[in-house]
């Protein structure tokens, strides 16, 4: 058995359900280890034996989905850590919690699921992702049929003759999404000593702010970047980092413009690369990872959540949500309407 990566599109709950059932109990009999990361494993496994849901092990979805490097990262150790036995995955993409949100992020977790076939082609697993289509807009509907290469209808799975891999979005954008400013913007430059460089970036982490973990974070993606800069660029560029609404973000500048594959960093196999492992390192260091350039120059984008602010975004939204709905449950009925429904309330039992 070697790498299986296959979509679900649902409209119905009860046919999600069917279905990953029904592969989790295939992948109990088959003997391998079973891992279930979904929005709401607890529906899943109230309809699997005792037997079966004790081989299943249930891991939280924020925690396999926190970042698309991190997520890959996961997946690869979990199929080392149970090889050669095969490992089946039943797990929910956040691409709907994305669609109505930040372009980028979703365009980041279509990368990562476009790069799964060729990243774990070697790996005994089966992963399935499941994707309520209802939450979906058309083009992230789009996405899935583009970067998975077998899709499971009513009669099973089946090949995906709309599959395109890694070329669905293996294009380089000449520069990345424009992100607003929240404050100043400070610049370090690459140069020769890389100790100085952490230390610069180290004392900058702590004057503006940034908690302890996330200075590390920062310090190890950077270093890597600028090694690569050196050893393969260049051999000069710039660091920006600046504040963003709920993130921190550093653009790291090579004035050659030599990295044109976006996908890069994304598939083990890079780490035998000169700059492949830079990358794989730094885009398990970062939330997300942006790269764009001309023959002018290429940029490497790195972002940091602040979660704090991201929960204080994220219940500003629910508020407005809850308040949109509440003034949609008050706003006054038709008189016809009201009559109808009063008419049917007496006649109620």
């Amino acid at each position: 058995m070697t790498f299986e990566h296959q979509g679900l599109l649902f409209r119905r709950e009860r046919r999600f359900h069917e279905v990953a059932r029904e592969r989790l109990r295939s992948a109990v009999r088959e003997d391998a280890h079973v891992v279930l990361s979904v929005t709401d494993p607890a529906a899943l496994l109230d309809g699997l034996t005792p037997h079966e849901r004790d081989r299943v092990d249930v891991i939280a979805r924020e925690s396999l989905y926190d970042a698309p490097g991190r997520t890959l990262a996961a997946l690869h150790r979990l199929a080392l850590a149970h090889g050669p036995d095969p490992v089946c995955v039943v797990a929910e993409p956040p691409l709907a919690e994305l669609s109505d949100g930040s372009t980028m992020e979703l365009r980041e977790w279509h990368r990562l699921e476009s790069v799964l076939s060729t990243a774990l082609a070697p790996m005994s697993m089966r992963l399935l992702c499941v994707h309520d289509q209802r939450a979906l807009g058309p083009g992230a509907r789009a996405a899935v049929r583009a970067t998975h290469p077998v899709l499971v209808d009513e009669e099973g799975p089946r090949p995906n003759p709309a599959y395109l891999g890694t070329q669905a979005f293996g294009r380089r954008p000449l520069a990345p999404e424009p992100i607003p400013v929240r404050g100043p913007v400070h610049r370090l430059e690459i140069c020769q000593s890389l100790p100085r460089l952490r230390g610069d970036l180290t004392s900058l982490g702590e004057a503006v702010g940034l908690p302890r973990d996330r200075v590390d974070s920062v310090v190890v993606a950077v270093n890597e970047l600028a090694a690569n800069v050196l050893e393969h660029g260049a051999g000069k560029g710039s660091v920006h980092v600046w504040r963003g609404e709920d993130r921190w973000v550093c653009d790291v500048f090579d004035e050659q413009g030599g990295l044109t594959d976006p996908l890069v960093g994304y598939r083990p196999a890079d780490t035998l690369r000169p700059r492949g492992y830079g990358l794989w390192i730094t885009r398990q260091s970062c939330d997300f990872l942006e790269i764009s350039g001309s023959d002018q120059g290429s940029l490497v984008r790195l972002h940091f959540f602040d979660q704090q602010a991201r929960f204080g975004q994220q219940a500003r939204f629910d508020e407005q949500a809850r308040l949109e709905e509440r003034g949609r449950a008050e706003q006054p009925r038709p008189a016809g309407q009201r009559q109808r429904q009063g008419e049917g309330s007496r006649q109620s039992p």
